[in-house]
């Protein structure tokens, strides 16, 4: 399936050239379609964090290279804490994270950012599945509180009642539930419990959390890890990125009287009905997202992946690249190449155009 994806991904980058020959002007002040206001970029670009956007920012850093071979753009897929932790100490240009900066962390941009601030902005939108491994068992309806009592190790057994009573028609077997969490920090496991923390009730009794809250389970680090254990064992379920789910069983999700697959599609429409956190720094655009809704066209437990800049690059070159690069992964040709390679769900025009007024205002060079 790799080989196949990546035939995919070559097949984007080939149209996107064409599509940037085809639409280049000689205005040497207008942006390219891959970004970046001229062909002549050099460098290297650091970044790193959220695994889940591994996929996407594959295809990211693909098609940007294709318009601009000189530069090289580097993503450690280090989790969520990991890529804002290695970005707040200067370590990185730029991070990607499943979950919004802490007040506290705001708070230190201002130092990694002199004369400026952190700001985020959300570019990769995708379902996070409940991913299990059954025997047998090709379809599973699971509502959040029972999500929560699997997961907090209330419910021992597949064929428990609870999970009985959502699954009319299957033979659930009398097989012990393995859980599986992310053992490092992670924003997957942020929107995870934060959808737990806001549908499930006293059930889930945690507040959201990249840190998963409880003992017992099997822990593993990364996106791959998770799949891997759940792969690994009969009995096992977990939580990552729907585009990672190849191969295993994916649940539905109770939403209002119906049960949901995760879509891009759902993903999408969860964040076209989520309100916008103010009082933040210009540019900054952070987002809450329903997962209360009892709307099935949407899809409740969805990730937004923000993409995590500085507002004022003391070194111009790195300004110019972070620029560059992320007019690229906001652009139609941008998103389209993850939605291809990584199975997410395109921003809408209103929020690409905002995104785009607040890279344009990045300053490169103090």
């Amino acid at each position: 399936m790799k080989v196949q994806r990546y035939g995919r991904l070559a097949a984007l980058i080939a149209a996107s050239s064409l599509a940037l020959t085809a639409c280049g002007s000689s205005d040497a002040d207008q942006p390219s379609a891959a970004g970046g206001d001229t062909p002549s970029l050099r460098g290297t670009l650091n970044g790193g964090g959220s695994s889940a956007q591994e996929s996407a920012m594959e295809a990211w850093r693909a098609g940007f290279a294709e318009a601009h071979p000189d530069v090289t753009v580097n993503y450690d897929p280090v989790g969520s804490s990991g890529g804002r932790e290695q970005f707040l100490s200067g370590g990185l240009a730029f991070a990607g994270s499943d979950g919004a900066l802490k007040d506290a962390e705001i708070a230190a941009g201002k130092t990694r950012c002199p004369g400026g601030d952190a700001i985020e902005f959300p570019l990769y939108i995708s379902p996070v599945a409940v991913l299990y491994n059954l025997e047998g068992v090709e379809e599973l309806n699971l509502s959040a509180p029972v999500i929560a009592d699997i997961f907090t190790q209330k419910i021992k057994k597949w064929n428990d009642p609870a999970l009985a009573a959502l699954n009319e028609g299957v033979t659930l077997p009398d097989l012990a539930i393995t859980p599986v969490n992310r053992g490092d920090g992670s924003g997957t496991t942020e929107n995870f419990t934060d959808y737990l923390a806001e549908a499930a009730g006293a059930k889930w009794p945690y507040e959201a959390d990249s840190d998963f809250p409880v003992s017992g389970g099997e822990a593993a680090n990364g996106t791959s890890g998770v799949v891997a254990a759940v792969k690994g064992g009969n009995g096992t379920i977990g939580y990552a990125d729907a585009s990672r789910a190849e191969g295993l069983g994916v649940a539905r999700i109770g939403v209002g009287d119906e049960f949901v697959a995760p879509t891009p599609e759902g993903a999408s429409k969860l964040v076209e009905s989520a309100e916008r956190v103010s009082g933040r720094a210009a540019g900054d655009i952070t987002v809450t997202l329903p997962r209360t809704t009892t709307d099935p066209t949407t899809y409740p437990i969805s990730l937004v992946a923000y993409s995590i800049v500085c507002t004022s690059y003391q070194d111009a070159a790195q300004g110019q690249l972070v620029k560059a690069f992320f007019s690229y992964v906001a652009s139609e040709q941008g998103q389209a190449a993850a939605a291809e390679n990584a199975g997410s769900a395109p921003i809408s025009d209103a929020l690409r155009a905002d995104v785009l007024t607040a890279v344009e205002a990045i300053k490169a060079g103090a």
